[in-house]
């Protein structure tokens, strides 16, 4: 779908197994039913704001909520892409990417969740990998940072893999209990180096304004950073 006005319905990230796009109202329902089903084991969070802490009906509500709150507050200033993840044509998970005032600081972070029933297939890494190919291949970003709790090692074994650093840690108070978050940071040089999971995509260039990423792609340019940066937009459509 391509829509003059809001040219974001367009946009496509492929890995091998997997598609990353926004979600029309029905895929978007039934991605909140992934999530009503358990995005993790019970007892456990994994997430510094506890949003699965509620029944199932009230969990898949707040999926739906959250992304259409994105979707409403978008700015090229501030901005933040929920991208349903797809396999085998069904949604298994979410990615999110994010960034404020991308055109001047070319940073991004990237956030996401799978639904209980697809972990341990790989399918963390391809959602991460992606993100990141839109990030600095397709809009121009110099550095993006990520977090995970100290007791996730899923997650932070998905960003060994991508090449992340250690960037510190934060003491967080989640539902009530002291947990400490661990922060992570991928350079541009360190991600080029750890690329093992192609990546396709689609549907980029008319989103360039939107991200701020014009004024992203014209910086790196300058100090040399972005050259597959704004070829690749070139070639997306």
């Amino acid at each position: 779908m391509e829509l003059t006005h809001w040219p974001l319905y367009g946009l496509r990230l492929r890995t091998p197994r997997l598609e990353l796009r926004l979600p029309d109202l029905a895929e978007l329902d039934a991605l909140a039913g992934t999530a009503a089903r358990g995005v993790h084991e019970p007892g456990s969070m994994p997430f510094g704001v506890p949003w699965t802490d509620c029944p199932p009906a009230e969990r898949a509500q707040r999926v739906m909520t959250h992304f259409w709150k994105l979707l409403g507050e978008w700015t090229p200033q501030r901005w933040r892409l929920p991208l349903a993840v797809f396999a085998d044509g069904a949604p298994i998970g979410l990615q999110e990417l994010a960034a404020d005032d991308f055109g001047l600081v070319r940073d991004f972070g990237t956030g996401s969740w799978l639904g209980l029933e697809h972990q341990g297939r790989g399918y963390g890494t391809e959602m991460r990998a992606a993100a990141l190919h839109l990030g600095f291949a397709e809009l121009g970003a110099a550095t993006a940072r990520s977090e995970a709790m100290s007791d996730n090692p899923a997650s932070l074994a998905v960003s060994g893999k991508l090449g992340y650093r250690t960037n510190g840690t934060a003491r967080l108070a989640v539902s009530g209990r002291l947990r400490e978050e661990v922060r992570l940071l991928l350079e541009r040089a360190d991600w080029e180096r750890n690329r093992a999971v192609p990546v396709r995509a689609e549907g980029v260039a008319p989103c360039l304004a939107m991200f701020g990423a014009d004024a992203a792609a014209e910086s790196a340019a300058e100090d040399g950073s972005g050259k597959d940066a704004k070829n690749s937009a070139a070639s997306a459509s």
